[in-house]
């Protein structure tokens, strides 16, 4: 057997010169010349100035990414960085956003496939007849309303010598690999991209409107399924929600959590694999992202027959009051911690009132003990928009030891998990998990619950799915 025998890699047939040379002809031009400017435009524009007065007299790059392989010739569906997005608006790959020293920026990206050779009809990843339409340079440079260049011409851009540089480095590593990244305050760089996406514009609240709409639909489909989830498995009400998210928008946001009976005491149970039995709860934590890639993140506790148990109620209405107890703390200037500590004293109070704390409840909210967190391990919630855990790269003195800001849009999400083989807690505890999880906008006068479409009271619960199931 010969090398040529043990070929691997396209499966493709040889393409003769014939074909190739009549491939190139015949195609009409379809450049779209009338573009207007898209909506986001000119609040990219806006972000874009905010960013160069803070880094005046340096050169400043932000690149997209490019696809990840998942295996052989496929990859995973295409997400551009957070960051290149709020800063451009453009969701293509392997685009790179420049701002020179004097705050010109130009897009370097890679055009729509050229008829001239056979990049449109011969790759896989960028030709148009396998992977679809892509934006000439000039339809970019319209919708946009930003200067483009080819992607080729980057290299070369940044070669150019004299200029302070600073990248977003660990999005695209050709990119990284084309600036020297000895002392050009990268990490900052990164950590002042996460902060200004902190305070959102109203468009950016509005995306969020949109986000949380779609969500609440979803919620409403997977109620009205939950019959033939009974019938099938979590998966289902997975692929309910995923529907709506892929009609309405662009995706989910993140894994959607469909946490049915034990399941629901997982944190960030995403197999959604398990049966959804009558009597059971349903954890189901979803987010629709929209098609300018902003996302909701909601959780909702429902009881699949459509009404709680006596102790299925006082356990969700514990955590209900440990949630209202965050939202008081919420306004402009309060510490963005302070809404955490307020959820954690209403549950290790309750926490107490159920004999599961081994010491009084003020012991157990002592730093230097904790033990209620056996029951509710993780934080009351998080900063939210493009990504489910927003602006994760913002220092801490901006964010988690910092305070709340008008445009601020955050997730409230206090829960208490019961794991099935706690051997500390009564039988009739065991396998049960709450979270109710709201998301708020802080505004000038205190807050506003985007998420307010959907039930907190467990007999608001109760009534709303009756209502939409009968």
């Amino acid at each position: 057997m010969t090398r040529a025998d043990l070929r691997t890699g396209s499966h493709d047939l040889p393409v003769s010169a014939a074909l190739n040379e009549f491939m190139l002809t015949g195609w009409a031009d379809t450049e779209q010349h009338d573009l207007p400017a898209d909506d986001v435009a000119g609040w990219a524009a806006a972000r874009r100035a905010r960013l160069h007065e803070l880094f005046t007299g340096e050169r400043l790059v932000v690149p997209a990414g490019g696809h990840k392989q998942r295996s052989n010739d496929q990859n995973y569906p295409f997400r551009p960085h957070s960051a290149y997005t709020w800063l451009t608006g453009d969701q293509s790959s392997d685009g790179v956003l420049v701002i020179e020293a004097d705050g010109d920026a130009t897009l370097f990206l890679r055009p729509r496939s050229d008829r001239t050779n056979g990049e449109f009809f011969r790759d896989r990843v960028y030709g148009e007849l396998w992977a679809g339409r892509r934006p000439t340079l000039g339809e970019s440079r319209r919708r946009l309303a930003i200067p483009t260049r080819h992607i080729a011409e980057l290299a070369p851009t940044l070669a150019t010598s004299g200029t302070p540089t600073r990248v977003l480095r660990g999005v695209d590593q050709s990119v990284d690999a084309l600036v020297d990244v000895a002392g050009h305050g990268d990490a900052e760089f990164a950590s002042v991209l996460a902060e200004l996406r902190l305070v959102k514009d109203d468009w950016e609240i509005a995306q969020l409107e949109q986000a949380v709409a779609t969500t609440t639909r979803g919620f409403e489909d997977v109620v009205r399924a939950l019959p033939m989830a009974m019938r099938t498995s979590e998966r289902y009400l997975e692929g309910v929600f995923w529907q709506r998210a892929r009609l309405e928008g662009n995706d989910v946001g993140y894994q959607s959590i469909v946490a049915a009976g034990a399941h629901a005491a997982t944190l960030h149970w995403t197999d959604n694999d398990g049966p959804v039995r009558e009597g059971d709860l349903l954890l189901l934590d979803a987010g629709a992202e929209t098609r300018s890639l902003y996302t909701a993140d909601i959780t909702r506790v429902l009881p699949v027959s459509g009404r709680f148990t006596p102790l299925q109620r006082d356990l969700y209405e514990l955590c209900r009051r440990a949630n209202d107890a965050a939202l008081e703390c919420l306004r402009p200037g309060a510490e963005f911690r302070a809404f955490h500590r307020a959820a954690m004293t209403v549950l290790a109070y309750g926490l107490a009132d159920l004999g599961v704390l081994p010491c009084p409840p003020e012991q157990a909210l002592a730093e230097d003990s904790g033990l209620y967190r056996r029951w509710t391990l993780c934080g009351s919630g998080h900063m939210l928009g493009l990504d489910v855990h927003d602006c994760a790269a913002a220092r801490a003195s901006s964010y988690l030891d910092g305070t709340l800001a008008a445009g601020h849009v955050l997730t409230v999400e206090p829960g208490l998990y019961f794991q099935p083989d706690d051997e500390l807690i009564p039988a009739e505890l065991r396998g049960l998990g709450f979270r109710i999880e709201e998301d708020i906008l802080i505004t000038a006068e205190g807050y506003r619950m985007l998420s307010d479409g959907l039930p907190r009271h467990a007999s608001d619960v109760e009534a709303w799915m009756h209502r939409i199931c009968s």
